[in-house]
């Protein structure tokens, strides 16, 4: 039977207690704590992202107003904003780092048989980067450029689901192609980037590991065609070549064929050069897999304009990592509520209904159902509805 729990303690439930204190006593978070526990802190972090506060005081305040009802929420203790900035200045970063890896996975299990557009069994991952900017005067470790402050967040995310898997915090003045060293490739997968990650000795490592990449290539690439295959070009692909690099440095960091496809697309009229390391594949479907691309942008749209992500509650780097992995671990939270109660709403919609029913205690599922059709009839043109 239910047991009347507010629904914002039942989408913290989905969270494993001890898959949690694991990665807390990885780091040590506990330790010396007496009364304001990691798990008190994560609460009131992710508590914060899902009602949209846009302090440390507004998330104080809104919670001690209903300080009769923090016990069912997990908290123990009294919340105060000073306590909570200390938390987040000096508990490791890592902890909640490794609590999303453990949600991501587990989002992924759930999303592994959707459909993202290509009818492709392996798996497509789309990378990019976003800027995050800063006030340099508020977060001087992050200059970027001489009055300006900013932090970039690379995202590689599976389009089954259009879940992050893979996310690394920079310094803004960071080339974006650096953070392919930091990538463990998978074999047999794509990963589907712009041409800001061409660097052909980065680019053989896909070789190696048995992956594959497509990229957009730069147009002052020098090559020698080695074939040149039949296309359809009433389909936009104007050509399909296999080539090799012809510029002397080029060769000995990529010392392999390339094939090299032309695509004009249809919508926007614009030419599109695209180099990858597949020769299986119809060059139309690789053609499709970079306009899948636009999935990782919407994906940061999305975070910037519905979680608390370019107004920090602190200004040291390990708070503000804490906010961006917290804010990780709740919009994978509410993916998997979607998928888990089989909800035709799409992500925004839940998290509205979430933000505006934290202290409700009516059953979860019931909520996004008697919710569904007054929002399913409404036309919502003029918000960003990421839905899939």
């Amino acid at each position: 039977m239910y047991a009347g729990k507010l629904v914002f303690a039942q989408l913290t439930d989905l969270i494993h207690p001890e898959q949690f204190r694991r990665c807390v006593r990885r780091y040590h978070g506990d330790y010396k704590v007496k009364t304001f526990s990691c798990w008190n802190q994560f609460l009131c972090m992710a508590f914060g992202q899902l009602t949209f506060r846009e302090s440390l005081r507004d998330v104080e305040t809104c919670l001690r107003s209903r300080h009769g009802q923090l016990y069912h929420l997990g908290i123990r203790g009294e919340v105060s904003r000073s306590v909570l900035a200390d938390a987040n200045r000096e508990r490791d970063w890592h902890i909640y780092h490794d609590l999303a890896q453990l949600l991501i996975r587990r989002a992924r299990g759930l999303y592994a048989k959707e459909s993202f557009g290509a009818e492709l069994k392996e798996t497509v991952y789309a990378l990019d980067s976003t800027t995050i900017d800063l006030c340099l005067s508020l977060f001087p470790w992050a200059r970027f450029r001489r009055a300006k402050a900013a932090i970039k967040r690379h995202t590689l995310l599976d389009l089954r689901g259009s879940i992050p898997t893979f996310i690394s915090i920079s310094q803004g003045k960071q080339a974006d192609v650096r953070v392919l060293d930091e990538l463990v490739l998978e074999a047999g997968s794509f990963y589907v980037m712009d041409r800001g990650y061409v660097d052909f000795q980065r680019l053989y490592g896909f070789v190696l590991a048995a992956a594959f990449f497509v990229t957009r290539s730069k147009t002052n690439l020098q090559f020698n065609r080695l074939e040149s295959r039949p296309v359809d070009s009433s389909t936009g692909v104007r050509s399909d070549q296999i080539i090799w690099l012809r510029n002397r440095s080029s060769i000995q960091h990529y010392p392999d064929k390339l094939r090299r496809i032309h695509y004009v697309d249809a919508e926007t009229g614009k030419s599109l050069v695209f180099l990858t390391n597949n020769f299986a594949l119809p060059a139309l479907t690789l053609a499709r897999l970079y306009k899948d691309r636009w999935k990782v942008e919407l994906f940061f749209k999305w975070i910037k304009q519905h979680l608390r992500i370019k107004h920090f509650y602190g200004t040291s780097d390990n708070a503000v990592k804490i906010q961006i992995w917290i804010s990780i671990c709740v919009y994978v939270l509410v993916a998997i509520v979607k998928k888990q109660l089989e909800s035709n709403l799409s992500l925004y919609s839940i998290l509205q209904i979430l933000s505006v029913n934290a202290f409700e205690q009516d059953p979860l599922h019931q909520i996004l159902r008697n919710s569904a059709p007054q929002i399913l009839e409404g036309n919502p043109c003029n918000q960003l509805v990421f839905s899939y």
